[in-house]
């Protein structure tokens, strides 16, 4: 595994109908939008997963963790945090929970501000949110 401050990282903005992906380096601290997978009930295709961890080889995992205002869990919290140790029990791949509060609202405001529509689904607020996510964990990081 390479230096801390210098690993590959994707990040996953988990939902029910749409998993975002992005892509990142630690020492970038930024985060490029990559995917959009589609869920089937929280429940991606596996073989696409698994071809963007081939295909990027990351160091680290992330997950977004989507906790409420009072930090406080809720029902997409336990979701998310399943998805993350099948992520970890099938690739064998570091997983690391990133608090994405307010991410898919900042997401949802970036793609309308790029004059996107309010049809969400098909202009990028998943994948958007998932380079939140990273870029989130990166200032943890060097904070």
């Amino acid at each position: 595994m390479p230096d801390q401050g210098n690993r590959r990282l994707l990040a996953f903005d988990f939902g029910t109908r749409r998993i975002g992906v992005a892509s990142g380096q630690e020492l970038l601290g930024t985060g490029q939008p990559l995917a959009m997978i589609p869920a089937r009930d929280g429940i991606p295709d596996w073989q696409q997963v698994e071809k963007l961890l081939a295909e990027w080889q990351p160091d680290v995992v992330l997950v977004g963790l989507p906790l409420n205002m009072d930090d406080t869990e809720n029902d997409m919290c336990a979701r998310a945090r399943k998805f993350g140790k099948r992520l970890h029990g099938r690739f064998h791949v570091p997983v690391e929970m990133v608090d994405e509060r307010l991410t898919s609202f900042e997401a949802k405001g970036d793609v309308m501000a790029a004059g996107g529509s309010r049809d969400f689904g098909r202009h990028g607020v998943d994948d958007r949110a998932a380079v939140l996510i990273l870029e989130t964990w990166c200032r943890e990081q060097a904070g």
